[in-house]
């Protein structure tokens, strides 16, 4: 994982790990630097609504879908793989967020929580944060690509399935996802989506690769 984000690296030597950043220039960012941005994500995810109740909660909403997305971005991907990041990096991550009680939170707290939270509103903030910390050169390169989740799958016997997508917007000389939304098969179409994210972007000189699905002569086109 790098540029512009935060992240936990393994610590060979110490058994642990540590906490860094690189910003846009690749260049490795300055304390000051590491602390706005990471303070500016925790106040966009402090935004999304807790749907908990309030008896039992042991560690706050942000934090754990903070440990999430750092966990997604390091490529660890499934709620085992989120519950085995924040298991690896425990002692960092205590260190660094100074938890103070229940230690790091737990897979099955992992999962309840993302399983929980309201996808939409949490997107709107990620991609509030992301686009204020990548900015798009001239030229640059852009792939936009739709990608269904299995789990999601619904009426697996007939030929007509439905299914949640996630379309990403990929920065390729970052390596950065800079926009996404989600999409229900049913309900709504790619190309009328990925129409959306390029609009949302308003990026102007940028060039973009997609699927065939694209390339019709006919494309409806967004009032």
């Amino acid at each position: 994982m790098s540029k512009a984000y935060l992240v936990i690296e393994e610590d060979k030597e110490q058994g642990a790990g540590r906490a860094v950043s690189f910003p846009k220039t690749g260049k490795i960012a300055s304390v000051e630097g590491i602390r706005i941005m990471g303070a500016c994500l925790i106040e966009h995810l402090r935004q999304v609504e807790d749907f908990r109740t309030s008896d039992g909660r042991r560690h706050p909403l942000w934090l754990v879908l903070l440990f999430v997305i750092m966990g997604t971005m390091s490529g660890y991907v499934g709620y085992r793989a989120w519950g085995d990041f924040v298991k690896r990096h425990r002692r960092a991550l205590i260190k660094t967020f100074e938890i103070q009680k229940h230690g790091v939170p737990s897979y099955s707290t992992i999962r309840r929580i993302a399983m929980g939270v309201d996808f939409d509103k949490l997107v709107t903030k990620f991609n509030h944060w992301a686009q204020n910390y990548v900015e798009i050169e001239e030229s640059e390169w852009c792939r936009i690509d739709g990608k269904s989740i299995k789990e999601t799958v619904q009426d697996y016997e007939k030929s007509c399935q439905n299914f949640v997508s996630i379309v990403t917007v990929f920065a390729s000389k970052r390596g950065l996802v800079v926009n996404m939304e989600e999409i229900q098969n049913k309900e709504e179409r790619e190309i009328v989506v990925v129409q959306n994210l390029i609009a949302a972007l308003e990026l102007k000189n940028a060039v973009f690769s997609f699927d065939s699905l694209h390339c019709q002569k006919n494309l409806p086109v967004n009032p």
